[in-house]
């Protein structure tokens, strides 16, 4: 099942399983606090085994569009899987003060 939800309307914790599926140069100069970089190519059925069923599974990249192709993509691969899309993605979450990070 995938749902939206706008970045300004999530508090991201460590304890919430974040994709942010751009290339990881991308990733790399900012990110949301607590994402995990898995490119759109590396989501696959083992990756997915590695998450709980039970656990939503919430993705971003730029601005939108990867994110909604990733979701497609793991809804696919297990359609039981909740997907969140944080819909403005990284350029919305760093335009609203949120907690971005670089590496």
């Amino acid at each position: 099942m995938i749902k939206e939800l706008h970045i300004t309307q999530f508090i991201p914790t460590q304890n919430h399983t974040i994709w942010d599926v751009r290339d990881t140069k991308a990733y790399t100069e900012a990110h949301l606090q607590y994402a995990q970089n898995q490119p759109l190519e590396t989501i696959n059925a083992e990756l997915l085994a590695t998450v709980s069923v039970a656990e939503p599974i919430y993705v971003l990249c730029g601005g939108g569009t990867k994110a909604g192709r990733a979701a497609k993509l793991i809804e696919s691969l297990d359609s039981q899987r909740e997907v969140i899309i944080l819909t403005g993605g990284t350029r919305a979450a760093k335009a609203a003060g949120m907690t971005i990070e670089s590496e």
